[in-house]
C-alpha cells in the first residue's frame, strides 16, 4: 500500500502527512481551510475535495475535529464515498464517541468500504518522526492490509478488535491527560503559595513511581509559563465532553471528569482555549489571584 490520503491538516494531520511523504509514500491531502494546505503544497498533492482524495488513494486517513466533521467529509456532497473504488479503506484518527464510530462504520459498509478506528497518543512533535502510539479496531483483514502504513506512523500499534474499542481506550487515555494536567497544576500552585520552589516538588515527584512523562517534561514549562501548543486546551475540552457523553451512554458515573469539564470550560471562557492544554495552570493561578 503506497497511495495514502489525508483529510484534515491540523497540527497532527500535517505532521503525519509530512512523515509519510518522507517515508516514501505518495500522499494526497485535503483540508476545508485552504490556508492550512500551504505549508505542505511542496510535499503532497492538494486535492479539491474528500472525493478526490478517496479516488486517488488506497487508504484515506481522517484527522478532523469531531464526529460531525467525520460524517460531513465522508457522506455529504463530494465526500469520501463519492470517490469510492475497489479495496478503498478508511481509517479515522479523530477522537470521537465510540457509539458514533460504530454508526459511521455501518454507513461506510453500505458502500462496501471498511473503516478502521486508529486514534493515537502523542502530538505533532512525535508524529513527525513516526513515534506515535496507535490503537486500532475494526476489520482484521483491513488492518493487515494497512499495517505497513500504520507501522510508519507509530512505533507501537495495538490491534484491539471490534469497531469502537480503540476510541473507548483513547477516551480513557485522554482522561489521564486531563487529570494529570490538573494534578500537576494544583501541586505546583500549592508549593508556590507556601514559598517553595516548585522545581524541588518536581524533582522529588520524579524520583518516585508517581512520575509521568508530563511531570518529567511539560511540568517544567508549566512552571516557566511556556505553553507552545501541541494539543490545545479547547481540543482537550472537546474530548472531555465526549468522555462524559460516552460515560452517560454506558451508564457509568465519572464524577471527577465531570468536574474537570467544568474547570476546562471556565478556562476557555477567559481565553486559554488556543493555548496548550497545560495552560490550565494559568486558570488555577487566576482563581487564586496569583501572577
Amino acid at each position: 500500500m503506497k497511495k495514502i490520503g489525508i483529510i484534515g491538516l491540523g497540527m497532527l494531520g500535517s505532521a503525519v502527512a509530512s512523515h509519510l511523504v518522507d517515508s516514501g509514500f505518495s500522499v494526497t491531502a485535503y483540508n476545508r481551510t485552504k490556508e492550512k494546505t500551504f505549508q505542505l503544497r511542496e510535499k503532497v498533492v492538494i486535492a479539491s475535495s474528500p472525493k478526490e482524495v478517496a479516488y486517488n488513494s488506497e487508504l484515506v486517513i481522517i484527522a478532523v475535529k469531531d464526529a460531525d466533521a467525520v460524517k460531513k467529509i465522508s457522506f455529504e456532497r463530494d465526500g469520501i464515498v463519492e470517490g469510492n473504488h475497489d479495496k478503498l479503506i478508511v481509517a479515522d484518527m479523530s477522537t470521537i464517541d465510540p457509539s458514533e464510530s460504530k454508526n459511521i462504520s455501518k454507513k461506510f459498509q453500505e458502500y462496501n468500504i471498511d473503516k478502521l478506528d486508529i486514534p493515537v497518543m502523542g502530538g505533532p512533535n512525535v508524529a513527525i518522526t513516526g513515534n506515535l502510539v496507535m490503537m486500532v479496531s475494526g476489520n482484521k483483514k483491513s488492518f493487515d492490509e494497512c499495517k505497513n502504513v500504520f507501522e510508519k506512523i507509530a512505533n507501537k500499534v495495538f490491534f484491539l478488535g471490534a469497531v469502537g474499542v480503540a476510541h473507548t481506550i483513547k477516551l480513557a487515555m485522554n482522561l489521564q491527560i486531563t487529570m494529570l494536567a490538573l494534578a500537576l497544576s494544583e501541586g505546583i500552585i500549592l508549593v508556590k503559595k507556601a514559598n517553595i520552589d516548585p522545581k524541588i516538588f518536581l524533582e522529588i515527584l520524579n524520583s518516585t513511581y508517581f512520575k509521568t512523562g508530563m511531570s518529567e517534561n511539560k511540568a517544567y514549562n508549566m512552571i516557566d509559563g511556556k505553553y507552545d501548543a501541541t494539543f490545545t486546551l479547547a481540543n482537550l475540552k472537546k474530548d472531555i465532553s465526549t468522555m462524559t457523553e460516552a460515560a452517560k451512554s454506558l451508564g457509568v458515573e465519572l464524577p471527577m471528569i465531570k468536574k474537570a469539564e467544568e474547570i476546562y470550560e471556565n478556562a476557555i471562557k477567559i481565553g486559554f482555549g488556543d493555548m496548550d492544554y497545560t495552560s490550565i495552570i494559568e486558570y488555577i493561578k487566576k482563581i487564586n489571584k496569583m501572577r
